[in-house]
């Protein structure tokens, strides 16, 4: 399995889970989450290796759509770089500023990074 594909499904998964079906949410969890090969999971679900296959392409196929339409995780991943290179330029002026001013900009950027992780609501 590619590791890189891994990875996108399961960021991809993060953001649309609700908007599959439970089953095709299942067999995600099973296969990326569990590492349950098809076969493992056809025969728990009592089903064909070739139906788990086609299951697991729409639900990658759904989740990409999703994302073609939604742009979450694009923007989830801008607003993240764009936190860091704030955060960089707080760490380059930090020097030059009065300690109060420097715990609010932390405070600030902290906060920020907690909006954007789904920390504070």
């Amino acid at each position: 399995m590619n590791i890189d594909k891994v990875v996108r499904v399961a960021r991809l998964f993060s953001f649309y889970a609700p908007l599959l079906t439970e089953r095709q949410q299942e067999f995600i969890r099973l296969y990326y989450h569990h590492d349950l090969s098809l076969g493992e999971i056809a025969k728990q679900q009592g089903i064909s290796r070739q139906a788990v296959y086609d299951n697991l392409k729409r639900s990658e196929e759904s989740l990409e759509d999703y994302e073609e339409k939604l742009r979450l995780l694009k923007y989830y991943d801008g607003i993240r770089d764009e936190l860091d290179r704030l955060n960089n330029m707080v760490e380059k002026i930090e020097p030059r500023l009065e300690e109060d001013d420097v715990e609010k900009l932390k405070g600030v950027l902290a906060r920020l990074q907690a909006y954007q992780e789904g920390e504070l609501m």
